[in-house]
């Protein structure tokens, strides 16, 4: 479980073919001292499994379905991710419940600076925003966010200076796919009510 508080970014060293999907190598200086295998980290959102650790080179193996649901298949080497540890149960939920687990991807449709905030656009498909309301949370790349902007076809949320300069987000371009995973409270209300809606 995380909180969508990225602790920082790490550089992506390479990815490579393993045995069941691929291995991807990022450089975390600031923490790879104190990983140990089998611990979870979420990159760029996706709760992952730390297999290797070489210094400040961490590995991790991402498996078929993290491939297909996530944008980690399209990093290259050199590209910033967002990470961060699995939380502690003493530790303040600053951000919202996340469990890693990402829904699917959304389209960065448009970045522009409002003030000193940045205003994020997103073309994403209608399962993802059927897990969403207005004022409510999502992580964007594992960022705890608000969505500000809730509309057919699309979302928008608020970024403020210290969180657009500590994550990924800062390098984000239109077109780009962005790993999404919706509310956990939103979507374990809609599987309760899911039986009424049929009745």
């Amino acid at each position: 479980m995380f909180r969508g508080i990225v602790e920082g970014t790490g550089a992506v060293a390479r990815r490579t073919k393993a045995a069941l999907g691929e291995r991807l190598e990022v450089e975390l200086p600031s923490i790879a001292s104190e990983l140990a295998l089998g611990q979870s980290v979420a990159i760029n959102g996706a709760c992952l499994t730390v297999v290797a650790i070489a210094t400040a080179r961490v590995g991790f193996d991402l498996a078929g379905e993290t491939l297909d649901r996530t944008n980690l298949g399209a990093l290259a080497s050199g590209d910033r991710v967002n990470y961060e540890r699995a939380m502690r149960l003493e530790d303040r939920l600053d951000g919202h419940l996340v469990q890693g687990h990402v829904d699917g991807t959304a389209i960065v449709r448009s970045i522009e600076r409002r003030g000193e905030d940045r205003w994020l656009e997103l073309d994403a498909p209608r399962a993802l925003l059927e897990g969403m309301v207005q004022k409510g949370s999502v992580a964007l790349d594992g960022v705890s966010l608000t969505i500000a902007d809730l509309q057919d076809g699309g979302f928008a949320c608020t970024i403020v200076p210290h969180t657009f300069e500590i994550t990924n987000l800062s390098t984000r371009r239109a077109g780009e796919r962005v790993n999404v995973e919706c509310d956990l409270l939103l979507r374990w209300l809609a599987r309760l009510n899911a039986p009424r809606r049929g009745s």
